[in-house]
């Protein structure tokens, strides 16, 4: 006699309860798992993008708008500062480097990023082929940018203003490229980057309308952000409250714009993590129902398998691998669910392919999903399955007859 194949058969026997059974539990445990996604996902990627990042030094507004503008490419700058401002801070006993970095443009909605060769650095970022820029109007693209837009070595394209489709193309302003970038798994995948004299020169061209008009816009250049690294960890007491007091400018500390942010974030993830745990409590009641009640029905066919020579043990595992075979099942749902899930929101936010949201990644936390499924399932057929291994044979077979 098989078990698994007995319980299977019980199971379907009544098949809508079995599906509501199935439905709660799966519904459960895909909340769960996109939870665990969702957290881990987001946590690992703010990790890696601010690494080596100490403060971003920009214009005056939200820092939580300028850490996901000027890190994390999400969001729109607050404006820019003179590019002077930004020079001065470089001789700051406290600073060990300034990279200052230019948006406003983008090619199909990838963003075009000015900026000098240590921007990368930050990346770790290395070449796959082609050299870095050494003039003006030389790009190195991303990994994701050169595969999705079919981009290689040599090939140009135009850039348009804004830092989404449908902004005004710089007609006379035409990049070429030079470089394409290794994966990294971050921001810089996305991105178009090149010098900062490309970025002026695009606008420069544009707006001077003579030589003399020209010179004054190089003397009032801008740049939108300064992403600075300490030389010593002191310095976040005494740098930030500097550059806000006595400067035009604003410091926001990524680390603890991001904790600021993951804190508001946990709120809705608390209401989730609710949700999840009230479904999974009306799930194992349902199953606990769903088993006593099959039981008061089978315990004639479970008296006569004993008769046949069934150990009480076979059948008190028979009514638990019921329960264990719909926590199976269950399990394998939700945590597909929980894979499309992330896909949904990622694609609704606009973040599918990004460093923030990644379909079918595998966390050791997800491992967790099926052992809570096994344990809801224990829970579930614990007393039913006591009920038929002290169930006695010869009480309930003089009650058939």
């Amino acid at each position: 006699m098989n078990s698994w194949r007995l319980s299977w058969a019980y199971l379907w026997a009544k098949p809508l309860t079995t599906l509501l059974n199935l439905v709660l539990l799966s519904l459960a445990l895909a909340t769960m798992s996109f939870l665990m996604l969702m957290n881990h996902q987001i946590s690992q990627a703010f990790e890696k993008e601010i690494a080596g990042i100490d403060v971003v030094v920009g214009a005056k507004g939200s820092p939580m708008q300028l850490i996901l503008s000027g890190v994390f490419q999400i969001d729109v700058p607050p404006g820019n500062v003179p590019l002077s401002a930004v020079q001065e801070l470089k001789a700051h006993p406290m600073v060990a480097r300034v990279v200052p970095i230019s948006l406003g443009d983008s090619y199909s909605s990838y963003r075009i990023v000015g900026s000098n060769t240590d921007y990368m650095s930050f990346y770790e970022a290395e070449l796959r082929a082609g050299q870095i820029w050494d003039g003006p109007m030389q790009a190195v693209l991303g990994a994701n940018v050169a595969q999705k837009m079919a981009l290689k070595i040599g090939d140009e394209f135009l850039g348009s203003h804004g830092l989404s489709e449908g902004g005004h193309t710089h007609e006379k302003s035409i990049y070429r490229v030079v470089g394409i970038l290794k994966p990294k798994q971050a921001s810089i995948d996305n991105l178009i980057i090149t010098s900062l004299e490309s970025v002026w020169k695009v606008h420069e061209d544009e707006m001077a309308v003579d030589a003399e008009d020209l010179e004054l816009l190089k003397q009032e250049r801008e740049v939108t952000m300064a992403l600075v690294q300490y030389k010593t960890p002191m310095a976040a007491l005494s740098f930030p409250r500097f550059v806000n007091t006595k400067t035009q400018m604003q410091a926001a500390a990524p680390a603890l714009e991001i904790t600021r942010l993951l804190s508001m974030l946990g709120v809705g993830t608390d209401v989730l993590q609710a949700f999840a745990g009230i479904l999974l409590l009306t799930a194992c009641l349902s199953v606990f129902i769903a088993l006593w009640g099959s039981l008061k029905e089978r315990q004639q066919d479970l008296a006569l398998l004993r008769m046949l020579g069934a150990s009480a043990p076979k059948m008190a595992w028979i009514v638990l691998s019921e329960s264990l075979v719909l926590a199976l099942v269950a399990s394998l749902i939700g945590l597909l669910l929980g894979q499309i899930m992330v896909v949904m929101i990622a694609k609704m936010l606009a973040l599918e392919g990004s460093l923030l949201l990644a379909a079918f990644n595998w966390p050791i936390e997800l491992w967790s999903i099926p052992i809570i499924a096994t344990v809801i399932a224990l829970v579930a057929a614990c007393v039913p399955a006591i009920s038929v291994y002290r169930m006695n044979v010869l009480l309930v077979l003089q009650k058939r007859t």
